[in-house]
């Protein structure tokens, strides 16, 4: 089994965590009663589309 020849840096294992941040969700607003929701989803307060 291969083994590193060097130590990899702390900028170039950050560099590789650059991806792994969470994206934020995007939110819409329900047209029925104006809750929070997400697109594409039914409305978790009012069970609209």
């Amino acid at each position: 089994m291969a083994t590193p020849k060097s130590k990899t840096s702390k900028a170039r294992s950050a560099q590789r965590r650059s991806h792994d941040a969470l994206a934020v969700m995007p939110v819409g607003v329900c047209k029925k009663c104006g809750e929070k929701k997400r697109p594409h989803h039914v409305c978790p307060a009012c069970g609209s589309k």
